[in-house]
C-alpha cells in the first residue's frame, strides 16, 4: 500500500501509483527522464525550464498557450534535440508520454487573471483535471504550484501550511484564488482515489527577469517606473506587506520538491518582509533616487500582510532562499532596461 508522506490530516492513499510504460523497465532501454512544463514560457516556467535542461537525462516538453508567455523566453532551446514546444491550452486535454509533470499554466498577475476570470478559473480547474488525468494515464508524478493567495488576506501571520485561510469566494480574485484551492483539493482527491504522485508548492511573491513589464505586479511595476522616470505608484495605505522570492531560488524549491518525498502542501517563499513602502524606497534608492513616490487607491481583497512560515521547506527539502532583495533588484532592472532599450545614465563628473 502507498502511503501519503505528508505531515498534514491526509488519509492514507487506497491504490499505489500507477506503473509508467514497461519500456522503461527494459535492460535495453536507457530512456531520458521526459518531464512536461505547462505554463513553461512564462517567467517561472522559463527558468525552470532553463535549469532542467542543465541535466543532460532531462528531455523537457513545454505547453503554453503563450496568453501570458511568450517564446522569447525560450528562444535558446528552440531547435534543441532535447527540447520540445507545443502551443496547448490545458484547458484542452494533451495526449503525451511522460515521467514528471510541472503544472504551472495559469495567469499570476491580477491585470491578467482579473481579464477574463471564467477563463482562469477553468485553467485552475479543467486544466489542473486534465494534467491529473495525464498524470494517471502514464504514471507521471506532478507538481501543482498553487499560491499564498490560498491563505487569502490571512488572520494568521506567518502562514504555515496548516493555515486554511480568509478567503472571499465571491470576490475580483476568487476566480484566482478559489480556483487555486479547487486544484490543490483535486490533487489531494486524485492521490487518495487512484494513487497519483503530487507534489503542491505553495509559492509566494517572486520576481526576477523575464516577468512581463506591465504585469501590475509590484516589485516589475515599481521597477519599470522608475527606469522610465515616473512617480512610483504604492497603493494605499502603504503598510500592507509581502515577502519577495528571487526566481532561481524559487525554482530550486520546485525541483528539491518534485525529486523529494513529500507530497506537500509546502511553502515555498522568502521570509523576508516588506512594506510597500519600503520596497519603493529601496527601488527609490538602487535603481532612480531622483523619482518621487505617491500613493494611489488600493485594489479590492487586497491582503495586509503576507509572510511564509518556511519551517517545512526547511526541514523536508533543506531549503531556504539565497538571495537578498537588495542583490536581486539589479539584476532585474538590467533586464527590464535591455527589453524597455533604456540604458543606464551616465553620471557626469
Amino acid at each position: 500500500m502507498a502511503k501519503n508522506t505528508s505531515n498534514g490530516d491526509h488519509q492514507t492513499t487506497t491504490k499505489p501509483p500507477p506503473l509508467p510504460s514497461p519500456l522503461r523497465f527494459s535492460k535495453f532501454f536507457q530512456s531520458n527522464m521526459r518531464i512536461l512544463v505547462t505554463g513553461g514560457a512564462g517567467f517561472i516556467g522559463s527558468h525552470l525550464v532553463d535549469k532542467l535542461m542543465e541535466n543532460e537525462k532531462n528531455e523537457v516538453i513545454v505547453a503554453d498557450n503563450y496568453f501570458t508567455g511568450s517564446k522569447d523566453n525560450l528562444r535558446k532551446w528552440i531547435g534543441h534535440p532535447r527540447f520540445e514546444l507545443i502551443r496547448h491550452d490545458v484547458t484542452e486535454p494533451l495526449l503525451i508520454e511522460v515521467d514528471q509533470i510541472y503544472h504551472l499554466a495559469c495567469p499570476a498577475s491580477p491585470i491578467f487573471y482579473k481579464y477574463n476570470p471564467v477563463k482562469t478559473i477553468k485553467t485552475n480547474v479543467i486544466g489542473t483535471l486534465n494534467m491529473l488525468g495525464l498524470a494517471k494515464r502514464v504514471g507521471a508524478r506532478i507538481l501543482l504550484t498553487s499560491t499564498s493567495e490560498v491563505y487569502g488576506d490571512p488572520l494568521v501571520h506567518p502562514q504555515p501550511e496548516s493555515y486554511w485561510g480568509n478567503v472571499n469566494p465571491i470576490g475580483v480574485r476568487s476566480c484566482y484564488d478559489e480556483g487555486k484551492r479547487v486544484a490543490e483539493t483535486l490533487m489531494f482527491d486524485y492521490h487518495r482515489q487512484h494513487g497519483i504522485e503530487i507534489r503542491i508548492a505553495r509559492i509566494f511573491n517572486t520576481y526576477g527577469p523575464r516577468m512581463n513589464i506591465d504585469d501590475g505586479r509590484v516589485v516589475s511595476n515599481f521597477i519599470a517606473q522608475a527606469i522610465r522616470d515616473e512617480p512610483l505608484t504604492v497603493q494605499l495605505p502603504g503598510t500592507q506587506t509581502r515577502s519577495f522570492c528571487y526566481v532561481s531560488d524559487m525554482v530550486d524549491g520546485l525541483i528539491r520538491l518534485m525529486e523529494g518525498e513529500n507530497t506537500g502542501p509546502i511553502n515555498i517563499g522568502n521570509p523576508g518582509e516588506f512594506t510597500m513602502l519600503e520596497l519603493a524606497e529601496t527601488v527609490k534608492e538602487l535603481i532612480n533616487p531622483e523619482v518621487e513616490i505617491k500613493t494611489v487607491e488600493n485594489t479590492p481583497d487586497d491582503p495586509r500582510q503576507r509572510k511564509p512560515d518556511i519551517t517545512k521547506a526547511k526541514e523536508l527539502l533543506g531549503w531556504e532562499p539565497k538571495i537578498k532583495l537588495r542583490d536581486g533588484l539589479p539584476r532585474m532592472e538590467e533586464d527590464f532596461r535591455q527589453r524597455l532599450g533604456v540604458p543606464r545614465k551616465k553620471i557626469c563628473c
